[in-house]
């Protein structure tokens, strides 16, 4: 998924620089479970998906206990549900409330700053038992993709008001390969004034988490909050966690956690066969290769009138059961009136783009739209003669603009 983040964004004296990156984000539950594995401390938390088993759970492990909707979106504490306008976290001081909150989370929506206007659906909360906190921090570790390595961020005002206090984040850079020096862990210590005590955890706690950053290729890690307890124990109660969707291949344990945010099936079912698909509120769909072109494609259909349904790249390795996943998610989507198929043929054949084209339409049947083909490069005369031999009801053309034009003309209505 596409997702842009607030607490990704790094100060550079009065200007903020926002990172923007294709990645993986983990539920919180999810989150903490690799936090176990690094030894960094969390309470025992437990995932629940109906409000018998949130009460069964605060019955075992005793109150106040916390119950916390699981969803991809920040802002959850100030956010708002659809059953009583309330927070999505929410602490209990019994089993019975924590049926009776349960019973008003799950199953409802939960909307934040950070969610669709309708808010996300709430299936799972995590429910942990309440943790005294005498001050919170907020600790991450990402890129700087400016300096070319990565940043810890540490503030002594941790929690909710985070975004609003980003003037009192304090920025520590170092380098992967010689990893965070004495010297750095000295200055974090002068800066956030933690105690000669207090520091062997603190820098067990960051090097942890430099060690969790590189071996699970993550671009993000974020405690927030990280809490001091009246104890002196140190406990993370929030984590967020992000990473790079090309780390797929290597990281098969973390992507297998994936949560599919409902009303984004197609885009997912794409992303799966290697399609970039991102749906609109047009009308015109597009299969085009190359991200360049996909967005000239929609700006030309702009420029003459026309609107777009999608953004669908199928890259540079497109293959015939790609094309017709491609065809198929375009074809079932009603709001499509006409497909616009523009192919440049460098890594891809056009010949191969034809016959992807006449085997959609036989699976299919046929296409319940108009379409309309514009084929340049390789192989290309050879991919018209093959479509023009099939006789199925298409039409092509091998200029851009009049192609465009073409396929506008058709979806009037």
């Amino acid at each position: 998924m596409f997702r842009r983040r607030v607490t990704q964004a790094i100060n550079y004296g009065c200007r903020v620089s926002r990172q923007q990156t294709r990645q993986l984000s983990l539920l919180e539950h999810h989150s903490h479970k690799l936090l176990e594995q690094y030894a960094i401390p969390v309470p025992q938390g437990y995932v629940v998906t109906n409000p018998g088993d949130a009460e069964a759970v605060v019955s075992s492990i005793g109150a106040p206990s916390v119950l916390k909707s699981q969803i991809l979106a920040g802002g959850r504490g100030k956010g708002k549900m659809s059953s009583d306008g309330k927070g999505g976290i929410r602490i209990v001081a019994t089993p019975e409330q924590a049926f009776q909150h349960a019973s008003r989370m799950l199953g409802h929506y939960l909307t934040t700053q950070q969610t669709p206007p309708n808010g996300l659906l709430v299936s799972k909360l995590y429910i942990y038992k309440a943790v005294d906190v005498e001050q919170e921090f907020y600790l991450s570790l990402m890129f700087d993709r400016g300096r070319y390595c990565p940043v810890i961020l540490i503030s002594d005002q941790g929690g909710v008001n985070i975004e609003s206090n980003q003037d009192k984040l304090h920025k520590f850079w170092f380098s992967l390969s010689q990893g965070i020096t004495a010297e750095t862990m000295a200055r974090i210590q002068k800066r956030l004034r933690f105690t000669d005590q207090e520091m062997p955890t603190i820098e067990s706690i960051i090097r942890q988490m430099i060690k969790l950053f590189q071996e699970r290729d993550a671009i993000l890690l974020e405690l927030n909050p990280l809490v001091r307890t009246p104890e002196g124990n140190f406990v993370c109660l929030d984590a967020k966690f992000d990473f790079d969707n090309a780390a797929q291949f290597r990281q098969p344990e973390i992507f297998s956690k994936e949560e599919h945010m409902p009303g984004f099936e197609d885009e997912y079912e794409a992303q799966k066969h290697g399609l970039v698909y991102i749906r609109m509120k047009g009308h015109i769909g597009n299969i085009v290769n190359g991200a360049g072109l996909a967005m000239a494609t929609n700006d030309l259909i702009n420029l003459h009138g026309g609107s777009c349904a999608n953004f669908l790249d199928i890259g540079g390795k497109a293959t015939t059961e790609t094309l017709l996943k491609a065809f198929e998610i375009l074809n079932r989507d009603q709001q499509v009136r006409g497909i616009f198929i523009n192919i440049f043929g460098g890594i891809v054949r056009c010949d191969m783009i034809a016959e992807s084209i006449i085997q959609a339409a036989s699976a299919l049947g046929k296409f319940r739209v108009p379409v309309v083909v514009r084929l340049q490069g390789t192989n290309c005369d050879a991919a018209m003669k093959m479509l023009s031999a099939s006789e199925m009801d298409i039409s092509t053309e091998t200029d851009f603009e009049k192609a465009a034009k073409r396929i506008i003309g058709l979806t009037w209505s």
